[in-house]
């Protein structure tokens, strides 16, 4: 049996151009965001980045096809959703999740979902550096990631 290993390590980021689309609902959640994503991948030295602002997460995942038409290979989705007092919460959310994943499978090039679903502000912001981690920074680093392995099995 022959096993050949995918790892990505060997892939310089140069190479790549990445989108970002966030959301401005939830505005000083969603501007932390914004800065944290820019900044990683500055650290990283992504050479071309795209940034796109949209309205609230359900402009997300179009926000996302217009980065690929603009001809990013992959697209980091951000955004903020505080679950309120009505069912608006679980449509934003999966209609979010759904258009994204949709869009990454039409262009055949990745999107990460870094868009917090949370109760409410103080877990938004846990989650941004705080106790829960920086969903923003693991967000990044899966596109990276997934825009690495994707070339090394395109090169196959």
């Amino acid at each position: 049996m022959n096993i050949l290993d995918i790892s990505s390590d060997d892939i310089p980021l140069e190479d790549f151009s990445v989108g970002v689309v966030c959301s401005r609902f939830n505005q000083p959640i969603t501007d932390i965001m914004k800065q944290r994503a820019l900044a990683f991948l500055k650290e990283k030295a992504v050479p071309k980045v795209l940034f796109l602002s949209v309205p609230g997460a359900l402009e997300i995942p179009f926000g996302a096809d217009l980065l690929f038409q603009r001809g990013v290979d992959g697209v980091v989705a951000l955004g903020a959703v505080i679950r309120g007092e009505t069912s608006h919460y679980d449509l934003v959310c999966n209609g979010s999740e759904r258009g994204c994943q949709r869009v990454q499978f039409i262009h055949r090039k990745p999107v990460t979902f870094g868009v917090l679903t949370v109760e409410n502000k103080e877990q938004a912001l846990a989650r941004l550096g705080g106790s829960k981690g920086d969903k923003v920074q693991e967000a990044v680093e899966a596109l990276l990631e997934m825009l690495k392995v994707q070339k090394k099995i395109n090169n196959l």
